[in-house]
């Protein structure tokens, strides 16, 4: 018999046995996208519903009653299969072989009902009722799911398993009257396309909100590298998924990996957690594996990488997570890696049992590598921080050092070498006034009592560049404030000095470095700038000694590099400033004047 010669019922029947042949194809493609039982079990439980439509119109065509027994089981088989499917999505029910016999029930029935009972409503309305109680049921199921997981594709699931199951309720009654046809057929395949979209919706939410979550997570990860914001953004983020509410942190304990040895247990000691996880204490981790009730330690439960996902804890015991665990209903260990080796796992608890697409395991197994080679970046960041910290720091010893041998050196010029020649200086003078009152030639001596003078002067400019005597004899803010007074009287431009009273000394060195700054500074505003008026300002402000000086000159194209006749002075400044552990910004335009800021730690004063 053709399609053409079907009457309107068989036609309604073939055109839902289609439609919901095309909802089994798509749970079946779930289930080998995402490896979970309840899709394929709804593809089962689809696939029965259409072989009891296909049952439905062989029926019609041969009035045989062997057909209305196969439609009773198909009915019936299709009841299991929801119900089985919604109590492995709710509560992860594992299979038991005991439950085969369930299937048997409806074979039975069937045949009670069609062979010994002769009323049709009694006879129908048991694996009806039954049907529709099962297909109302679901709905309930994703009702509590969107409710906890906030879903919208759950909320058009909750809507139209409802209304169905209240729909399947009344076949009897109008299957009885013959007004089944055509209208009961439209709304089951408007409940079925309702499904489809329903679950592809979930789906493609779901996935969506992963991998924002992943995107999110990649971004905050690319702002900051330090440990301690690394380790909240991965805690956080995850919060962002509806059905999450708790995050933990655990990472091998060293001490305890350090004894135990490479074939010893590892164990895993609690960091920081987010939401419900941050309440939790340092008690080693250990958890029952879902095949097992007996606690472990969790490394031993990561296989492959692969993470771990558990649904149901132990009724008593257990000890660790798997007390503080128990309450929720998910949790997944995804495992943390240290290079090629599983340092610790990081812990992700649901409010819902089985959240969807975006919580499945290889949408897992990507966060936990995002989290470990970022946790991994993070503490090469941190080593790199305290290798520079430690370089900073014997730098500053160097300069430190230095400082302090070129005021040994000065002093020794100034002390010494400045007495021997002072002293040559007078006895030339003594020498002079006894050869002029014998009426000898005095010249001779007046050229070596020259020489000797310039020779003082010399070592005493050379003392005053190794160490700047202000420092030493005024302190560092009176010495800063005749160093711009003396540029100001040399060269005739205005310079205003402000001066904030420091919280504490600053460190020699770094006094010396923002002295010698300034000096060159001022130096090449007298060289190169052309200016009337510099303003210098000298502050401190968080633990950072910060030396800017302004001037209204030519200015310069810093964009382009530093002027070639300044470049020297530049340099030399910001080596100064690097030196101490600081550093130096310069902003210039053509024709409208220069700023230099010099911002150095303040350092600590062994004084």
């Amino acid at each position: 018999m053709t399609f053409a010669d079907l009457g309107l019922e068989q036609s309604l029947l073939v055109f839902q046995a289609s439609v919901t042949l095309g909802l089994t194809g798509l749970f079946l493609g779930l289930a080998a996208t995402y490896r979970k039982r309840h899709f394929g079990i709804w593809a089962g439980a689809w696939g029965a519903y259409a072989l009891r439509l296909a049952i439905i119109a062989v029926f019609l065509t041969t009035h045989d009653r062997v057909w209305l027994f196969w439609h009773q089981v198909a009915t019936g088989w299709t009841g299991l299969l929801l119900l089985w499917a919604a109590l492995v999505f709710a509560r992860q029910l594992p299979w038991n072989r005991r439950y085969y016999a369930a299937f048997l029930v409806p074979v039975v029935w069937s045949y009670v009902a069609i062979y010994q009972i002769q009323n049709f409503l009694v006879a129908a309305l048991p694996a009806v009722l039954f049907l529709g109680v099962v297909t109302f049921g679901t709905g309930l199921v994703f009702l509590q799911y969107w409710r906890r997981a906030a879903s919208k594709g759950a909320a058009v699931l909750t809507v139209a398993f409802l209304l169905w199951g209240v729909h399947h309720l009344d076949y009897t009654w109008l299957r009885a009257r013959g007004a089944w046809v055509p209208w009961g057929y439209y709304l089951d395949m408007l409940f079925e396309l309702a499904v489809g979209g329903g679950m592809l919706l979930l789906v493609l939410e779901d996935q969506y909100r992963g991998i924002a979550a992943l995107s999110t997570l990649s971004g905050d990860l690319q702002r900051s590298l330090r440990p301690a914001d690394v380790v909240t953004a991965v805690l956080e983020r995850p919060l962002a998924l509806p059905p999450v509410v708790g995050c933990a942190l655990y990472r091998e304990d060293p001490g305890a990996a350090a004894a135990a040895g490479s074939a010893g247990p590892r164990t895993l000691v609690f960091q920081r957690g987010s939401g419900v996880c941050a309440a939790w204490d340092r008690s080693p981790l250990a958890v029952a594996a879902p095949d097992s009730r007996d606690a472990r330690p969790i490394l031993a439960a990561h296989r492959d990488g692969a993470p771990l996902v558990v649904h149901r804890w132990p009724r008593a015991g257990g000890d660790g997570g798997t007390t503080a665990l128990a309450p929720h209903p998910y949790a997944a260990f995804l495992p943390v890696f240290m290079g090629e080796n599983a340092a610790g796992t990081f812990v992700i608890v649901a409010r819902a049992r089985d959240p969807f697409a975006s919580m499945d395991r290889e949408f897992l197994r990507a966060l936990g590598h995002q989290i470990g080679a970022a946790l991994q970046h993070a503490e090469l960041y941190a080593a790199l921080e305290a290798r520079s910290a430690e370089l900073a720091r014997a730098s500053a010893s160097l300069v430190r050092a230095a400082e302090a041998e070129r005021g040994r050196i000065a002093r020794e010029l100034h002390d010494e070498t400045g007495q021997v020649l002072t002293a040559i200086k007078l006895e030339l003078a003594e020498l002079e006034r006894s050869l002029a009152a014998a009426r000898l030639d005095t010249g001779a001596v007046t050229r070596a009592s020259d020489l000797a003078a310039r020779a003082l002067e010399s070592i005493r400019a050379t003392a005053r560049g190794l160490r700047p005597a202000p420092l030493d004899d005024l302190g560092f803010l009176p010495a800063m404030r005749a160093l711009t007074e003396d540029f100001a009287g040399h060269t005739g431009v205005a310079v205003e000095l402000r001066a904030a009273l420091l919280p504490r000394a600053a460190a020699p060195e770094v006094e010396t470095a923002a002295y010698r700054v300034l000096q060159e500074a001022l130096t090449n505003v007298a060289r190169h700038a052309a200016a009337t008026r510099v303003e210098v300002t000298v502050t401190a402000v968080d633990g950072e000694l910060r030396l800017a000086v302004s001037d209204d000159g030519r200015g310069f194209d810093a964009a382009g590099g530093e002027p070639g006749a300044g470049h020297a002075g530049l340099a030399g400044m910001r080596d100064r400033a690097v030196g101490v552990g600081g550093h130096l910004a310069v902003t210039s335009t053509p024709g409208h004047g220069t700023r230099l800021e010099a911002r150095l730690p303040l350092g600590e004063n062994d004084a």
